[in-house]
């Protein structure tokens, strides 16, 4: 189960090819032809899947990261981490215990970390406007494309719960992209299957 010979790397690292040309056609797909925010939201099933452009500055699911040097920072960590990444897959590849399925999870993870570089690193040069306000140059600070998005249960707080009574709250409020969506799955499948990944080096 655990020979990578079935597939050859090229193979391997296409996986993470596919994820970011899927990835960076949807966005462009979404900068050409939606309109940014809630006016050019487009309702894809019902209420609960939308596609919302919105221009992200800083980390997956619309989490942010300090200022024009955190920016800075977190784009360079995306590409030292692909390489890392490219390089691990190599290593693991020449093991002959390393599962498969394994490899295709990290190819995965390595797709979306590119996928979400070429962003912060050209965007911000190409696109009009996606620049972050304030930043001294437009190369690595460009603004990462999300779209999906899934607002599928909305309320507020029963009263009777101590601090949060009355609130309203919105899951799932982050609105995502194909490489976020990547990273996520990989991880995922690697937690779910880790006992199957690792039945060889026992």
């Amino acid at each position: 189960m655990g020979n990578t010979k079935k597939l050859s790397l090229t193979t391997i690292y296409s996986v993470a090819i596919f994820v970011i040309a899927i990835d960076q056609l949807s966005k462009l797909l979404v900068h050409n032809f939606m309109e940014m925010g809630t006016l050019g939201e487009v309702h894809v099933i019902g209420d609960w899947f939308r596609l919302h452009y919105l221009l992200n500055p800083g980390m997956a699911f619309g989490m942010q990261f300090g200022n024009e040097y955190g920016k800075l920072l977190l784009t360079l960590f995306r590409i030292l981490a692909s390489g890392g990444i490219v390089y691990a897959i190599y290593s693991l590849y020449k093991k002959d215990t390393t599962h498969l399925g394994f490899l295709v999870c990290i190819s995965m993870i390595l797709g979306g970390a590119i996928g979400n570089a070429v962003d912060s690193i050209f965007y911000g040069v190409l696109i009009e406007g996606n620049v972050i306000p304030g930043s001294s140059t437009p190369w690595f600070h460009g603004q990462v494309i999300d779209m999906l998005y899934f607002p599928m249960v909305e309320g507020n707080f029963p009263s009777w719960i101590p601090a949060l009574g009355g609130d309203h709250f919105l899951f799932f409020s982050p609105v995502f992209n194909i490489a976020d969506s990547a990273i996520f799955l990989g991880v995922a499948f690697i937690l779910i299957f880790q006992n199957r990944f690792t039945e060889n080096e026992n």
